[in-house]
């Protein structure tokens, strides 16, 4: 195998590492979510949203971003050799996330009812938010150790981590929201308030959220003291100076991570935002006690979904920062755009289907996993769920101008669309009255601004041009094919058997005939089946078969 496919299956094989223990935590989060929102119903499920929305941008200004910005100044000095300065970056690390940690966690825990109320619009989401607070600490300090071992390229520590971290949340969140939803329906009774027991609910839920991060962080903490020795002797033997002083790390993180918090925040701050504007849009309408139920469906039903395949990019993006840093740091152009054109392609060939596949079989899914209103959730993922395709390419491409080094532009591009995408959301719910489908649409449109804007600055910046053929149109072609045999498989099933059986059977074609088509039409070929598992083998077969014409 050639020295470019070996670095493409090492970054390929560490991207799904992390994009199989993402897919995982995704699915036990659905796991979790359908169980909880059969709990605290749809409008419980609305009141966690506001927590868990303004939850989420205060973690990625503490710390979200900081296992990318971590990863990429540890890639650094490893490809330097400067070992001393790599844990001292490790050290300066843990002290950002303390700090800033720390000062975050207090903070929403003083003003939790300021937040929620006032730029939430939810009030009944203040005792969510209040217990997520803690949790904001933990997070942090754990971001600090999944970025140095990613940095690394050590991607299973983080995946270990990730998926025990979830196991915990679902099984505490679950107990905890039925219990306080217990409780909080027989103070709710005597207070008169039907909706007390479902806001404690939503605030038992959240109590997963901070022992599974917990537990995360203890598994990091483990698996960097199983190492120490190892990293310790690397240490002794750098020759290198190290004259770096914590206050210089300081600044060379917040140098690092301020760019990359930005462009995280611009993509979440959009369901604050949202909330926030919808919320408010329906207490001007006179409609507020729909607010939460409407918004509980979007963010509980159809939001829950779209996100499991974007799993993918995320996992991508977080193995070709360090990997294409190492690239650029060795001004290695060719392969740093080998790199790019891999994982874009990978992630394609996932995320296109998936999309398709969210369109056609929405309704049967939701009816599956929820209870409460389907139709609802089911429109929204009709035409919503191409979203996927373009958070996907959007996510793709942050990580793939950050890996270049360009920390400035993806934020300045993630500004102009979320710039745009509030002008569309207020045009849409002002003017067209279209309520949360406007929500949906914006969101979409989002998406599609950042990865437009990115794809002109990668351009600009490595000259790199994508392939269209493999990436876009045949994956696109394959699709369609397999949405109308899956759409005419579940119709045809439906008639003499159960629609849970009709639906798995539906699901098993589609994989089928969405990968034959892609074979057929040769949309992965010869060295994109190399970098797989057995990929040779599957080659000769379909050599022998006559679908490919060159021997391997």
């Amino acid at each position: 195998m050639s020295e470019k496919k070996k670095i493409a299956k090492g970054l390929v094989v560490q991207g799904s590492i992390l994009a199989i223990a993402g897919i995982i935590c995704r699915l036990i989060g659905i796991a979790r979510r359908v169980p909880l929102t059969n709990i605290i119903g749809d409008i419980g499920n609305g009141y966690y949203a506001g927590a868990y929305e303004f939850y989420s941008i205060i973690l990625i200004l503490s710390s979200y971003s900081l296992p990318s910005a971590v990863s990429k100044l540890i890639a650094q000095r490893q490809s330097r050799g400067q070992y001393k300065k790599m844990q001292k970056v490790f050290e300066g690390a843990l002290l950002f996330a303390i700090i800033s940690g720390g000062i975050f966690s207090i903070v929403v825990f003083i003003f939790a009812d300021f937040f929620a109320t006032t730029i939430m619009g939810e009030a009944m989401s203040t005792m969510a938010l209040r217990v997520l607070a803690p949790t904001i600490f933990v997070v942090a300090l754990m971001a600090v150790f999944r970025g140095y071992f990613q940095g690394l390229g050590v991607m299973h520590f983080t995946a270990i981590s990730q998926i025990v971290e979830q196991i915990i949340l679902v099984i505490v969140s679950l107990t905890a929201a039925k219990i306080f939803f217990n409780v909080g329906t027989k103070y709710g009774n005597l207070m008169m308030n039907e909706n007390y027991a479902s806001s404690l609910g939503a605030a038992g839920a959240t109590i997963g959220c901070g022992v599974g991060a917990l537990c995360g962080l203890l598994i990091m903490i483990y698996f960097y003291m199983h190492n120490k020795r190892s990293i310790e002797r690397r240490i002794i033997n750098d020759a290198t100076k190290n004259k770096d002083t914590f206050l210089d790390i300081l600044i060379l993180i917040a140098r690092t991570a301020i760019p990359m918090i930005l462009c995280s925040v611009m993509y979440n701050i959009c369901g604050v935002v949202d909330q926030s504007l919808f919320n408010h849009h329906m207490i001007g309408i006179g409609e507020s006690d729909m607010k939460s139920f409407f918004w509980g469906v979007y963010s509980g039903k159809y939001k829950l979904l779209i996100t499991l395949p974007i799993a993918m990019a995320n996992a991508m993006c977080s193995a070709i920062i360090p990997s294409l840093t190492a690239s650029i740091e060795n001004k290695d152009y060719v392969s740093a755009r080998s790199k790019m054109a891999t994982v874009i392609r990978v992630t394609m060939i996932i995320s296109i289907p998936s999309a398709f596949g969210l369109a056609i079989l929405g309704k049967p899914i939701i009816s599956l996993l929820f209870k409460g209103e389907i139709d609802l959730a089911a429109i929204m993922l009709a035409y919503g769920s191409v979203s996927v395709v373009f958070f996907s390419l959007s996510t793709l491409g942050n990580g793939i101008l950050q890996g270049l080094n360009k920390l400035k532009t993806p934020v300045l591009n993630s500004l102009i669309a979320f710039v745009l995408h509030v002008l569309a959301l207020l045009l849409m719910l002002k003017v067209f009255k279209w309520g949360i489908h406007g929500v949906v649409v914006a969101n979409l449109l989002f998406a599609v601004f950042v990865s437009v804007l990115n794809h002109m600055a990668i351009y600009r910046t490595i000259g790199y041009k994508q392939e269209l053929k493999q990436t876009f149109i045949i994956p696109l072609i394959s699709g369609v094919i397999m949405s109308v045999l899956t759409f005419l498989t579940y119709f045809l099933f439906t008639k003499f058997a159960p629609d849970k059986l009709a639906l798995f059977v539906a699901i098993f074609i589609a994989v089928i005939v969405y990968f034959t088509a892609l074979i057929l039409l040769k949309g992965i070929n010869e060295y994109d089946l190399s970098l797989i598992p057995f990929g040779s083998k599957i080659y000769a077969f379909l050599y022998k078969l006559g679908i490919y014409k060159d021997e391997l």
